[in-house]
């Protein structure tokens, strides 16, 4: 057998995942057309290994498998070319390793990439080209955008990342942490710590309380919460809408602060450890969490109301920033932006964890790929996530099993993946153990990762000055790129 299947959250051995030619690994990419969630190279002594995982997410189920580069093999016909959804991925593998995909149609540096980068152009009287950063008005982190402009029109947006490159990855592999986990993208502080905390619960056959699985996931949906009603208050700033702006943001604090009772953070720095979590929700905390959500969804949802009956905030998000289902699906987009296009994906649900099975699931919401889907989508997001919270809290009351338990050694020679469902979309962490025992390869996948050419492809045929708007309705992280 060519892939072996496994599952989220569970160890296989590394050393019997199948090693194919790179003429197998295309033949099977293009038989089995499943989606690619890793895609990732690892030094062995002169030679690279190629590690391809693939998710079956109708089924649940991952598959993986591996192909062998040796000194002598210096390039390989890119895959790109048949399944366009490898296309940043290969980028990534090149940068690292120097393996070339060769006719891969846009090879250009993806993070180490600040001399000389050569940025699409165009000719013609009119054209003219707008450089904004990579240092910005705001305070918010740095990238470059480079718009090829006629007129006020935009035709194509370059956007160049990779001055936070901090080679986080191989911290990992030093010392190995709960707060560098916490770290890796300052907004979501609870899914990359949940992610990496199962990836080493899972190399350790480490089993932690129920009651602890449960208080992660309500401070999943707390900073799905969060964010999404933040977002929607910076959407609304970008169009002068400021009464939304000004109420969505104080909303935003009732929730973060609600996050601060119960651990200490308002981000959640802290909760998740390996083995369990750090601080517990009891009664009288589970009733003041029901009490401050009744209200957070009673503000935004007049907040949104009132909002959307306003023609000129109506006219500002639709049909602006539009990403089609196919173009979506080409880019392989994920999460939040994938959805909002046609795409339903949702590892909560695909990969069919048990604490959301209960939970109430509105399948139905009319994508139309534009900042207004986006908004839309955050609004409904948010009063699923309350509903959700209240489940979760219910659910909370039937187990006293502790709150976290001792964590084992480190297996060796074991392999895992471990996907979390962030506000952004998936939150990929996939770990090797060595022959001793150690880290030898820690590999982090964001969704910004996914996600930023959504933005490129959003702002083309629209007026630059939609930018910043298209721009706030992905709310895309550069840290949690630049890894």
């Amino acid at each position: 057998m060519n892939w072996i299947k496994t599952e989220n959250n569970k160890k296989i051995n590394a050393l019997e995942i199948p090693t194919i030619s790179i003429e197998q690994m295309r033949s099977d990419l293009k038989e089995m057309k499943l989606r690619p969630v890793g895609f990732f190279g690892k030094q062995e002594f002169e030679n690279v290994r190629l590690y391809v995982t693939l998710a079956d997410d109708k089924q649940g189920k991952l598959y993986i498998s591996s192909v062998l580069f040796t000194p002598d093999i210096k390039s390989y016909n890119s895959f790109t070319q048949d399944i366009s959804q490898l296309h940043i991925f290969e980028r990534e593998f090149y940068e690292e390793f120097k393996i070339e995909p060769k006719n891969h149609p846009w090879l250009k540096p993806l993070r180490k990439n600040q001399d000389e980068y050569p940025f699409f152009t165009m000719q013609g009287e009119d054209v003219h080209e707008v450089a904004v950063g990579p240092i910005h008005a705001g305070v918010i982190e740095p990238g470059h955008f480079r718009f090829m402009c006629q007129g006020e029109k935009v035709y194509n947006l370059e956007i160049m990342l990779g001055y936070q490159y901090k080679g986080i990855e191989d911290l990992f592999l030093k010392n190995p942490d709960n707060r560098l986990a916490e770290s890796v993208c300052g907004d979501s502080v609870i899914a990359h710590n949940m992610a990496y905390s199962q990836v080493m619960e899972a190399l350790s056959d480490t089993k932690i309380p129920e009651r602890a699985q449960i208080i992660r996931r309500i401070a999943l949906e707390l900073e799905r919460m969060a964010v999404h009603i933040g977002d929607m208050g910076a959407i609304a700033g970008d169009m002068a809408y400021l009464m939304g702006a000004s109420i969505f943001g104080t909303t935003r604090t009732l929730v973060i602060n609600t996050m601060l009772e119960i651990t200490g953070s308002r981000f959640g720095r802290g909760l998740i450890n390996t083995g369990g979590v750090n601080f517990d929700i009891d009664f009288e905390m589970s009733d003041k969490i029901r009490n401050v959500l009744d209200e957070v969804i009673k503000i935004v949802e007049k907040t949104t109301k009132t909002m959307l009956k306003s023609s000129s905030c109506i006219s500002r998000m639709e049909r602006t920033g539009t990403v089609s289902t196919e173009t979506a699906y080409a880019l392989g987009a994920v999460g939040m932006a994938a959805r909002s296009s046609g795409i339903n994906l949702d590892s909560r649900f695909d990969f069919k964890d048990r604490w959301y099975e209960k939970c109430p699931w509105e399948e139905d919401f009319k994508f139309t790929g534009d900042v207004y889907s986006r908004f839309k989508l955050r609004y409904k997001e948010v009063k699923q996530s309350a509903r959700f919270i209240d489940d979760l809290l219910e659910e909370l009351k039937d187990y006293e099993d502790g709150l976290k338990v001792p964590v084992g050694n480190l297996i060796r020679n074991a392999f895992v993946v471990s996907i979390t469902e962030g506000w952004r979309g998936e939150v990929v962490h996939t770990a090797i153990t060595g022959a001793n025992a150690e880290l030898i390869r820690y590999k982090i996948k964001d969704a910004s990762f996914n996600n930023w050419y959504m933005l490129a492809m959003a702002v083309r045929n629209n007026g630059i000055s939609d930018f910043p708007l298209c721009n706030k309705s992905f709310n895309l992280s550069y840290c949690a790129n630049d890894l």
